[in-house]
């Protein structure tokens, strides 16, 4: 028996994004990503092994090499549309916030379940880690180009922040594109 359920939902994939090593999390909008194991080739978050990060500190000093499951950023449309409501703006540029890719069509996205998996035609498939929880660094990018706005931006983005996630099976993801959501077939826990 499967311990992956398929859900009637899925995802467009509506915009994909680069994010470039370096100093800032902006990303340059693309029309495909190439994936491999270690994500993305030439982004910031590529690797099969990563250094912890703050996510992380209560298990290992930051700086430790680990397993890197943040490998994409990925976010809901719907939510990102919501976010700009609440901070004023009439869109949020996904670019602004550090995105690998943006999906639309899958309700409450930021809490779908740790290891659950998107999955596309060709059998592209990822693996959620867990919920992005807002940060300071797209709020520095969203006032860069909306001077007055990027102080909104973490408390606006609380619960709507998208997930990471990491590849499990290799592939090109390309505008348009659905991926499939699965679930882990299990209670929630309750200790």
């Amino acid at each position: 028996m499967p311990t992956l359920i398929e859900t009637e939902f899925t995802g467009e994939i509506t915009w994909l994004g680069h994010v470039p090593q370096g100093d800032t999390i902006r990303a340059e909008g693309r029309d495909f990503l190439e994936l491999s194991f270690d994500g993305v080739a030439g982004e910031r978050h590529f690797g099969t092994n990563a250094p912890s990060c703050v996510r992380v500190r209560n298990l290992h000093a930051e700086g430790t090499e680990i397993r890197n499951v943040r490998q994409l950023t990925i976010l809901s449309q719907e939510e990102l549309d919501a976010t700009a409501a609440e901070m004023g703006l009439a869109t949020l540029d996904p670019s602004w916030l550090g995105a690998s890719m943006v999906v639309r069509g899958i309700p409450d996205f930021t809490h779908v379940p740790p290891s659950s998996r998107l999955q596309g035609a060709d059998g592209v498939t990822l693996v959620v880690d867990m919920e992005n929880r807002p940060c300071h660094f797209p709020g520095k990018e969203v006032e860069a180009d909306k001077p007055g706005c990027g102080k909104a931006y973490k408390a606006a983005a609380t619960g709507r922040r998208g997930i990471t996630a990491w590849v499990q099976r290799p592939g090109r993801l390309s505008i348009g594109n659905t991926l499939k959501l699965f679930v882990p077939d299990q209670r929630s826990w309750a200790p």
